[in-house]
């Protein structure tokens, strides 16, 4: 070599006259900053929330929330079983090879995560609403999805599944080809190796992708109103009420943006942890 030059990011940086040490603390007020502008909201959310009184005449019942919590846990509780017994499905026959034309259709998978909210809900109202496409080609037949929990559920599958699918896909692909093959020559089928093979392999990152995907369903708003509406005891869930309460309770705001946060927080721990057992275990 006849200029040889610095080839690990420590001689990269002497190379430049920068120290490693003195990099790192260029670096430290950038970091602090944005790790500030982090930490802000969620401690001035609880904050906030401690310092209110007791709820003032026309508040927001607790009947109202606690039926907006209870419409949230059971939409998104089904939302998940249908995510886990259709996405998985989908997700094995993507890292299939026999299924090259299903696999022209990925992008579908992925477009929700990059789809605006309210495009979303749009979307399902064309696609699902009385003068919908599914109507259209299934003429006479009475649908009647929007402004119902149906269609909460609907719209949580739909911006929610990504999460699982795009996952479970990834874990499926990455378990050693030679395991199928030897459950292959023991005589076992496709189903059993999946289901003994493959799904065993594969549970904690299907159980950590599901709290993402769960946690996202929780969470959707945009697509949820339009297609379902904001009907208290009916399609509010605990995103629309913290929109509705806005205006007339803050306290029933901040109560359910707290429970809320409680909750992503529950679910990001979870998924550390089970990223760690995972970690652990192959390790092992």
């Amino acid at each position: 070599m006849l200029f040889p030059g610095p080839t690990s990011p420590r001689s990269r940086a002497r190379a430049r006259g920068v120290e490693p040490a003195a990099s790192g603390t260029l670096a430290l007020p950038l970091a602090c900053v944005f790790l500030l502008f982090l930490v802000l909201p969620p401690a001035a959310l609880l904050l906030r929330w401690i310092s209110f009184d007791a709820p003032e005449p026309g508040a927001v019942s607790s009947r109202a929330v606690l039926q907006a919590t209870l419409l949230s846990l059971g939409t998104t509780s089904i939302s998940m079983l249908l995510v886990v017994v259709l996405g998985t499905a989908l997700a094995y026959l993507l890292t299939l090879g026999r299924f090259r034309l299903l696999r022209l259709f990925t992008v579908f998978v992925e477009l929700p995560i990059v789809m605006p909210p309210a495009v979303a809900g749009l979307a399902l109202l064309a696609a699902f609403g009385r003068q919908g496409l599914l109507q259209q080609l299934l003429p006479g037949t009475p649908i009647h999805v929007t402004f119902t929990p149906v269609a909460v559920i609907l719209a949580q599958v739909f911006v929610a599944s990504p999460y699982y699918v795009r996952a479970a896909q990834s874990r499926f692909s990455s378990v050693p080809r030679e395991l199928h093959d030897a459950a292959g020559l023991d005589g076992a089928s496709s189903l059993r190796t999946f289901w003994h093979v493959t799904m065993p392999l594969s549970r904690r990152a299907l159980l950590s992708a599901l709290t993402l995907a769960w946690s996202r369903a929780l969470g959707e708003f945009g697509a949820t109103i339009l297609v379902a509406g904001n009907l208290p005891g009916k399609t509010q869930t605990m995103t629309l009420l913290v929109y509705a309460a806005l205006e007339r309770d803050l306290r029933a705001s901040f109560t359910v943006a707290i429970l809320l946060l409680a909750l992503a927080a529950i679910a990001l721990a979870a998924v550390r942890y089970l990223a760690h057992l995972d970690r652990h275990e192959e390790t092992s």
